[in-house]
């Protein structure tokens, strides 16, 4: 489970194709070539062992530009397995979620975010808490209950 609650990411490994979409030169899907990378092998295993693997992202509307970017390239994402889905902020409202974004893996380890103020990854940090990964999924869940999947939404 993988939440992501955050408007912009300024996060270096994506420079590239945030340049080539705002030139609308993104890879196109059926070429994995050019865009296929070791996360994609990973959720591509993951989902082949029988591993749903779902992220959520909360949103605020009208998107940002980097949540334009992302809802472009989400495609990408589905092609290796992913099942994504999408909430606008304001259908939220009364869901209590973290103040990080997260990985929940097999419901015991959260791999936390953390961000500072202009997107920049700060670090990443470890979680085994169960009782706070029990909470942790509950929340994830209830996103995931209220959010739209991605081949239903559209931003405009």
């Amino acid at each position: 489970m993988h939440l992501e609650t955050r408007d912009v990411y300024a996060v270096d490994e994506e420079d590239q194709d945030l340049k080539a979409w705002r030139a609308g030169d993104l890879a196109p899907v059926d070429d994995r070539s050019a865009w296929w990378g070791s996360f994609h092998d990973a959720v591509a295993e993951a989902v082949g062992r029988g591993v749903a693997v779902q992220r959520t992202r909360v949103i605020s509307l009208p998107a940002t530009e980097y949540i334009q970017f992302e809802h472009a390239c989400t495609s990408l994402n589905l092609a290796a397995g992913e099942d994504v889905r999408w909430l606008p902020r304001f259908q939220a409202l009364g869901l209590l979620l973290p103040a990080h974004d997260f990985w929940l893996f097999d419901g015991q380890l959260i791999r936390w975010h953390h961000f500072a103020g202009d997107g920049t990854h700060v670090h990443d940090e470890l979680d085994d808490r169960q009782d706070t990964a029990g909470q942790t999924a509950e929340a994830f869940r209830a996103v995931w209950e209220r959010a739209i999947p991605h081949q239903e939404f559209t931003i405009s």
